[in-house]
């Protein structure tokens, strides 16, 4: 089996349709004895019609039903020991692929045995880019990414993190790349292990990334292969949780490799800077300024400070 491609859904049958539809018109063989592929779908506990419409409409996806919501990276890693390919594909149930754009990918692995991790242009719904590519964050820049302060981080330190001297449809090497479409090669999995389960949403491939470079493997932002991302339609559903796996898991990342002891100062910074949020957005709605919404915000940020990070 050359690809395994393992695809986590909870409550996303809309958009998971076209997703194995795409896979099923990008030239891969699923079935039969030419069959080079196999498509995984661990379902987290839909409620939605997702497991008849697979068991109906897609009878060669190997379905791993479970009852409750397990998390996307426990999913994940729940399809990678099930996997048989020698390439591992994670994908995002909300993303379409674009043409032959896996087998360019796994061509481009076969010729470069030193890459362990590639991944593919992204596209928004729009046709617009979605920055996919990374270096490693810095100290620094952990106080200004994803916070208030974002718009204010010094541009260099920015465009160095999202790469941004080089063209979408470049094929170079970088740190990291966004999880929604990874692939990676057998031989890292055994390596280096599954995702780190102390991650339940967001930062799991930045850190899984970190350890196949720590062990000596390349990671590839391969532009010249698209996908489409539609993004983020299951973390939507997760409402203040959203907020509170972001910055937990960006605090765990922190901690395993800068220390403890700055975990525990960002960590500090976070609460204040959700606790500047809840009183910026609290007088904005005493001026009457799209209150409804204001007082939504006010009550996700309540709920992050009550989590205690």
């Amino acid at each position: 089996m050359d690809v395994s491609v393992i695809i986590v859904s909870w409550n996303v049958e809309d958009l998971l349709k076209p997703c194995l539809d795409s896979l099923w018109a990008s030239g891969l063989v699923f079935n039969g004895p030419e069959a080079n592929a196999e498509v995984i779908v661990v379902d987290s506990g839909s409620h939605d019609g997702t497991v008849d419409m697979i068991k109906t409409t897609y009878p060669d996806v190997i379905l791993l039903p479970h009852d409750d919501n397990i998390g996307f990276v426990k999913g994940n890693n729940i399809g990678l020991a099930a996997a048989r390919g020698h390439y591992l594909f994670l994908l995002n149930p909300d993303t379409e692929i674009v043409d032959d754009a896996i087998q360019q990918m796994v061509g481009y692995m076969d010729a470069h045995p030193e890459v362990g991790i590639i991944g593919p242009h992204t596209l928004n719904t729009d046709g617009t880019t979605q920055p996919t590519r990374r270096m490693f964050p810095t100290k620094a820049l952990a106080f200004f990414e994803s916070t208030w302060l974002q718009p204010y981080a010094p541009k260099s330190m920015l465009a160095r993190y999202y790469v941004e001297e080089k063209a979408d449809t470049d094929i170079f090497e970088v740190d990291w790349v966004q999880g929604s479409a990874i692939i990676v090669r057998r031989e890292v999995y055994e390596q280096v292990g599954g995702l780190d389960e102390s991650y339940i949403m967001y930062s799991e491939e930045l850190d899984w990334c970190h350890r196949a470079k720590d062990a000596g493997w390349g990671v590839v932002y391969y532009g010249a292969a698209s996908i489409i991302h539609h993004g983020g339609k299951s973390s939507e559903q997760a409402g203040s949780w959203k907020h509170i796996h972001f910055q937990k898991s960006k605090l765990r990342y922190y901690e395993k490799y800068h220390g403890k002891a700055f975990a525990t100062v960002l960590r500090q910074f976070l609460r204040l800077n959700y606790s500047w949020q809840i009183l910026i957005e609290s007088v904005k709605s005493l001026l009457g300024h799209k209150r409804s919404m204001r007082q939504e915000r006010i009550q996700t940020y309540r709920d992050v400070l009550r989590s205690g990070l």
